[in-house]
């Protein structure tokens, strides 16, 4: 019998890379025995092959760069006589998730950043081939004795760090309902348990409303006050939702201060910065199954007071609440992506 071993979540690795050399030009000189005049016939050298970094689908996780942290693209071929051109060599096609960005060793320098499937970025550049001799021939000197050599490969260290693509991210303590909601609401199985730090890595889920109408739900592991400094899983898996276009937060209804849980996350938001604070924020103050009316009353009241904005009731067990949010949510990610799509249009101009 055999098993499956699950697929570990990896979104930071290092990776070696390397462009092909230039081939060497050649030096040759043509003899032929009926051949009353030869002269220099050496041919250039093949150019090396690049290196590229392409977004491709289907892939979620960096797990892939852990086996495997070296690449290298061929060299050129040398040139050869008779005016022969060595063959250049292949280019070398890195495959990452769509949400990669690619950053220098300092890990702070950012090379490139691909958000698009099919975007593609040069990692390294291919070194040229050598001129062959018969690219020096002069009226002055119809017989050099000179080739060059190809230009040296590229070398470079990079980091890869991936930042998964999702519309809206659920944020929150641990044990605040997130994994339970990720999966009442998508075709996602994230673990579930009664103890804290369930979920260790991001998840990812499609919410489906009808024909034509789905967004991406990012789940990410439970924040704790002093995440920023490290505690519990830390905070570095906060830059999976830095794309949304807004969060989810929702706060354990059955817990006692609920005012509390929604102040500590909103301060790790902000000791994270990236912006994270500044996005559009919904709170939910959810398990409201659990809870009686008055409670839920009381609890939404001072959440709504505290965040300065309405707080929803939800249940991600009973579904009470989820449906309506649910429309909301998809009726945000159609008003952010109308702008985008009339200034696409706007810029593709005219066509016949």
């Amino acid at each position: 019998m055999g098993y499956i071993r699950s697929m570990k979540f990896l979104d930071r690795a290092r990776i070696y890379v390397a462009s092909g050399a230039g081939g060497a030009g050649c030096l040759s000189f043509r003899r032929e025995k009926f051949v009353e005049y030869g002269g220099p016939n050496g041919g250039d050298g093949g150019r090396g092959g690049h290196v590229f970094a392409e977004a491709v689908e289907n892939l979620n996780t960096l797990i892939d760069f852990r086996y495997q942290q070296h690449y290298e693209a061929p060299n050129g071929r040398p040139g050869e006589g008779s005016n022969c051109t060595g063959a250049d060599g292949d280019d070398l096609v890195i495959r990452v998730p769509v949400g990669t960005q690619i950053f220098e060793e300092d890990e702070e320098t950012l090379v490139a950043d691909l958000d698009r499937p099919g975007e593609r970025a040069l990692l390294a550049k291919g070194g040229n081939g050598g001129w062959g001799n018969a690219r020096f021939k002069s009226s002055v000197n119809q017989a050099p004795r000179r080739a060059n050599p190809g230009q040296p490969s590229e070398t470079r260290t990079l980091w890869l760090r991936l930042k998964l693509i999702a519309d809206f991210g659920l944020i929150g303590l641990p044990n605040a309902g997130k994994s339970t909601f990720l999966a009442a609401t998508t075709a996602a199985k994230p673990k579930i348990a009664d103890y804290p730090f369930t979920t260790l890595h991001p998840g990812l889920g499609v919410v489906r409303l009808a024909e034509g109408e789905s967004f991406v739900l990012a789940d990410i592991p439970g924040l704790i006050e002093g995440a920023h400094e490290g505690a519990g899983v830390g905070d570095r898996f906060l830059g999976h939702v830095e794309r949304c276009a807004a969060l989810i937060h929702l706060v354990d209804g059955t817990a006692d201060d609920v005012v509390g849980a929604w102040r500590t996350v909103r301060g790790e938001l902000s000791a994270y910065g990236h912006g994270l604070s500044e996005k559009r924020e919904i709170v939910c103050l959810n398990k409201v199954d659990a809870l009686s009316e008055a409670d839920v009353a009381t609890k939404l009241k001072a959440l709504s007071r505290a965040a300065g904005k309405p707080a929803r009731a939800v249940s991600g067990v009973s579904g009470a609440g989820v449906p309506a949010l649910l429309r909301d949510l998809m009726t945000i990610k159609k008003a952010m992506a109308t702008p985008a799509a009339v200034e696409e249009e706007h810029d593709a101009g005219w066509a016949p």
